[in-house]
């Protein structure tokens, strides 16, 4: 007779429940070998602690902590996408108030520098989190750079290739220029991956100044009719296909 640990639970139960997957689709990762508990390939039928064993899926830890958050904010200028500033200056958590309730539970996925404005989503799926912004996924992040002077083909051209910077030679990255007026030209950018400030470093290399810049999607997930400062929580389908988009 085969005694079952008080408190273990079938790893497909567990997955499920801190938002991976459908059970279903979750015991679909186990057969493929794709689920490891404590380093150790996941079999079906194996159960687990769920605060105890280290859970992962292709190789990226799951965090077994319930009550996930999901939310989209539109962050203005001056505010900076750390959870916490010891100079005092406002974040994107303090925007969300009580959301956060001071525990720094949420996170930014990945970042904005100070000026920049647009889409931040915040959570606290390290899991998630850490697929969006895993190279490996190619999920897109869509801007809008203004710039002067407009930008000319060859340039543009180079920022689809490449722009080799002081750190190393950037990704290929989607480039076009949507609109120009004024001497100031728009310029569409979606990275797959990148470097610190790397639009910004990309274009003062080039000789152009940066106007504005804004983050419109992640993915799937776009900014919709958020205006600057507000923020809204994601449904369960946004979620979903954020995942569907790292391949789970």
């Amino acid at each position: 007779m085969v005694l079952v640990e008080e408190g273990r639970e079938r790893v497909q139960k567990i997955l499920a429940r801190a938002g991976v997957a459908s059970r279903r689709a979750v015991e679909k990762l186990i057969e493929q070998g794709r689920v490891t508990c404590n380093g150790n390939t996941v079999v079906l039928g194996d159960r687990a602690l769920a605060d105890v064993d280290v859970l992962s899926v292709d190789g990226i830890r799951v965090e077994n902590t319930p009550g996930l958050e999901y939310y989209a904010l539109n962050k203005p200028a001056g505010v900076i996408t750390t959870s916490r500033d010891p100079q005092g200056r406002v974040t994107v958590l303090d925007l969300l108030g009580e959301k956060d309730g001071g525990s720094g539970r949420l996170f930014a996925v990945g970042r904005l520098d100070k000026q920049s404005t647009g889409l931040i989503l915040l959570t606290n799926d390290g899991f998630l989190a850490n697929r969006l912004m895993h190279p490996s996924f190619k999920v897109g992040r869509e801007y809008r750079v203004e710039v002067e002077p407009v930008p000319a083909a060859g340039d543009l051209a180079l920022l689809r290739k490449g722009v080799p910077l002081e750190d190393g030679i950037t990704a290929k990255a989607r480039v076009s220029l949507v609109g120009k007026s004024g001497g100031r030209g728009l310029v569409a950018m979606t990275l797959h991956t990148g470097k610190k400030r790397q639009i910004r470093r990309s274009f003062e290399y080039l000789g152009y100044r940066v106007l504005s810049l804004s983050r419109l999607r992640v993915g799937s997930l776009g900014l919709g009719s958020l205006r600057p400062g507000e923020y809204r929580r994601l449904d369960p389908g946004e979620v979903r296909e954020l995942y569907r988009q790292t391949g789970l």
